[in-house]
C-alpha cells in the first residue's frame, strides 16, 4: 500500500466533517482531528472513519498540511482564533511548507474578511475562504462517491499548494473561484438563501394550511400547478428538523451578506432565522437532531408539530 498523501486536520467531526473525512481516507489522505473535551460518541465516530485522534490544536498545527474548519457559523471565529494561537507557539518546523487553513463555514463575506485578518500575523499559515454547497459525501453501492461542491476564494490557490494541492482539490470537488477573500462565502450564502429560504416559507405555508384544514388541497394544487415547488417544499420540510438549530445563525449570516454586500435590509432573513429558532427551541421537532429520528416524518407531521408549538406559545402569552 502506498504511503498516505497530505495530512488533513478537520475541525470538527459532525455529519459533514465525518463525510469529508471518510472521503479523504478513501483517497489515501491521513486525517486528524482534535477530540479534547469531546464526547465518547464523537471519539468513536471519528475512529470509525479511520481518523487519527489528537488532544490539542498544537498537534494538528504541527502535523497537518491542511486544516478544514467545518463548524457551526457561531464558532467560525473562535475556531480560527484557536488555531492562530496554536500556531503562535512555533510548533511547526522551519522546513515545513505553509499550513493551509480553509474555512468552509456558512458565514458572510464580512466575517470571512475578519478571519483573514487573524492570519496576517501567522506567516506559516495561508487562509482560504470557502463554503460547502450540498450534502455530506457518501459512498455509493458501486464504490463511487457523491460529493458536495466546495468553493474557495483567496490569494492562494490550492492548485498551487506544494503538498498534493491539486490532487486534494480534485478529491474534494473543490473549485477556486476568486483571488480575493469573500466571494466563496458570498456564493454559499446566496445559494443557501434560495433553498433554506424556500423551506422556511414552506414551514409557514404548510402549518397555516394545516390549521385551516386545507393542507391536502394545498399539496394537490402544488402537484397540479407547480410540481417542482411542491416537491422541493415537501423534501425541505422532512429534511429540516435535525438541522434547524444550525440554520438559526446561518440565516443571520445571510441577512448580513445581503445587507452589507447587496444593500438590502436584514428583516427578511432575520425573520427566517426566527422561524428556525422556533423549530429548534419551541417544538418537539427540535429534539430530532439525528438522521435516525427523522425516519418516517412527513410534511403533515412537521406541519402538525409546528401547529402544536404555536398553540403552546399562544397559551403562554394569553
Amino acid at each position: 500500500m502506498p504511503p498516505p498523501l497530505a495530512t488533513v486536520g478537520i475541525a470538527s467531526i459532525g455529519e459533514m466533517g465525518l463525510g469529508i473525512a471518510r472521503l479523504l481516507s478513501a483517497n489515501d489522505y491521513r486525517v486528524l482531528t482534535n477530540v479534547s473535551g469531546r464526547s465518547l460518541s464523537t471519539r468513536q465516530r471519528a475512529e470509525s472513519a479511520s481518523i487519527e485522534l489528537v488532544d490539542a490544536d498544537q498537534e494538528l498545527v504541527a502535523q497537518a498540511d491542511y486544516i478544514l474548519s467545518i463548524v457551526p457559523p457561531r464558532d467560525a471565529v473562535s475556531t480560527a482564533k484557536r488555531f492562530t494561537q496554536a500556531a503562535a507557539g512555533h510548533v511547526r518546523n522551519k522546513d515545513q511548507k505553509p499550513l493551509f487553513y480553509i474555512d468552509l463555514n456558512a458565514i458572510s463575506p464580512s466575517r470571512a474578511r475578519t478571519l483573514e485578518s487573524l492570519f496576517k500575523d501567522c506567516p506559516m499559515m495561508r487562509f482560504l475562504d470557502g463554503g460547502i454547497i450540498g450534502g455530506a459525501p457518501k459512498v455509493q453501492p458501486d464504490g463511487s462517491w457523491t460529493k458536495p461542491s466546495l468553493v474557495v476564494s483567496g490569494p492562494d490557490s490550492l492548485d498551487d499548494a506544494p503538498i498534493n494541492g491539486a490532487h486534494l482539490a480534485k478529491a474534494l470537488n473543490l473549485k477556486h473561484i476568486s483571488d480575493t477573500i469573500g466571494p466563496a462565502s458570498g456564493l454559499k450564502m446566496c445559494f443557501a438563501s434560495t433553498t433554506k429560504g424556500l423551506t422556511a416559507i414552506a414551514i409557514q405555508s404548510f402549518t397555516t394550511a394545516n390549521k385551516l384544514g386545507v393542507l391536502d388541497d394545498l399539496q394537490t394544487h402544488l402537484k397540479d400547478y407547480s410540481p417542482k415547488t411542491g416537491d422541493l417544499a415537501a423534501k425541505g420540510l422532512v429534511n429540516m428538523p435535525p438541522k434547524a438549530y444550525r440554520w438559526v445563525d446561518e440565516m443571520k449570516e445571510i441577512a448580513e451578506t445581503f445587507h452589507t454586500e447587496g444593500g438590502f435590509e436584514k428583516d427578511m432573513f432575520d425573520g427566517v432565522s426566527e422561524v428556525y429558532r422556533f423549530v429548534a427551541d419551541e417544538t418537539d421537532l427540535g429534539n430530532e437532531r439525528t438522521e435516525e429520528r427523522r425516519v418516517g416524518k412527513t410534511p403533515e407531521d412537521v406541519a402538525g408539530l409546528m401547529g402544536q408549538g404555536l398553540e403552546r406559545k399562544k397559551e403562554k402569552t394569553e
